[in-house]
């Protein structure tokens, strides 16, 4: 008989230190606490106050989030966020402020080219007319409304995630809403345009509801539709070319289904890309060609955006000498 050799033992994996795991598990109990506090909190104002548009108020919840977040690391983490976040903030509200003042300029407002091009795509009829006759379902006007809403807050809310958990990712997707806020203001300032709403309301177009906020009511929340609708009341009315709600639903579904690992996940990304320009037309706030143009501004951004920062980057080497460079030439 030969002799057998003992099996070689796998050494355990290292394993935390029970004060350190201990720690760990505190910390995220207390961030499931804090976390689960803002959001009760943000649902009851919600269901109070209505959806909050305003983008200082829902910046003002995502920091307050994410200030509670990093104040379980110290406060190190702390200051990292606000390095971090304070500048894309201040970019975000600086668009605001002159998305209002864009249509202050004298620029003429275009309207028949828009109904025109939307009567040849839809036979000879309004796209929006056929929509507004066709879905009169209350559980298509309470779907509308949950879907026109989220787009005040999908953005922020994917941002809070996004550095919570990918910090890469959200660096990306922050130079992506950057520059399409900024490709859209371009558009308002020099091709300012009426929805379908306001056209109608002008005679120019046949009768057109603006329903973006009437399912509220079917949902039991008429404050909450109040508030909408007043707020819709003090933003710029001729920026409608291009639609950024569908620009940003479609970036939305652009930047995560790379990352989606689930079918499910994918093909509700894919569904909300194109629910969001279905409503926004059956809503009167926009024309189909609208929408077309926000998903090809959504998609130039996300193609144009890694050769463009790759160039600046070479730019910025060129334009750095190197220390032999810079010093004086040696003789021989």
């Amino acid at each position: 008989m030969t002799a057998v050799e003992p099996t070689a033992r796998i050494p355990a994996l290292p394993s935390l230190p029970a004060p350190v795991a201990v720690r760990a598990r505190r910390r995220i109990a207390v961030r499931v606490l804090l976390w689960t506090g803002l959001a009760l909190a943000f649902v009851t104002m919600c269901a109070v106050n209505g959806l909050p548009t305003d983008r200082v108020v829902l910046l003002g919840w995502v920091l307050t989030g994410l200030v509670a977040h990093a104040a379980v690391d110290g406060w190190q983490r702390i200051v990292r966020l606000l390095a971090e976040w304070l500048p894309v903030a201040a970019l975000l509200l600086a668009y605001d402020a002159t998305r209002g003042l864009a249509d202050g300029l004298g620029m003429h407002v275009h309207v028949t080219e828009l109904v025109a091009a939307d009567r040849w795509l839809g036979g000879g009829v309004l796209p929006t007319v056929w929509l507004q006759q066709t879905l009169v379902a209350d559980w298509w006007k309470a779907l509308a409304a949950l879907v026109y809403g989220s787009h005040f807050v999908v953005t922020p809310l994917l941002l809070c995630v996004l550095w919570v958990r990918n910090r890469r990712l959200w660096g990306r997707y922050v130079r992506l809403v950057l520059a399409l806020s900024a490709a859209g203001l371009a558009t308002y300032v020099l091709y300012p345009a009426a929805p379908p709403w306001l056209a109608a309301k002008d005679g120019v177009i046949e009768p057109i509801r603006r329903l973006s906020a009437t399912g509220w009511d079917v949902l039991g929340l008429p404050h909450a539709g109040a508030m909408l609708a007043d707020s819709q009341g003090q933003v710029n009315q001729v920026a409608a070319v291009p639609s950024l709600h569908t620009a940003f639903a479609v970036l939305t579904c652009l930047v995560l289904l790379p990352v989606a690992r689930r079918v499910w996940q994918r093909a509700a990304l894919v569904g909300y890309a194109v629910v969001m320009p279905l409503v926004l037309v059956w809503a009167g706030e926009h024309y189909v060609v609208d929408t077309l143009m926000g998903a090809g501004y959504a998609m130039a951004v996300v193609l144009l955006a890694p050769p463009a920062r790759r160039a600046l980057e070479g730019v910025s080497r060129r334009g750095a000498l190197p220390p032999d460079d810079r010093a004086p030439a040696r003789i021989p």
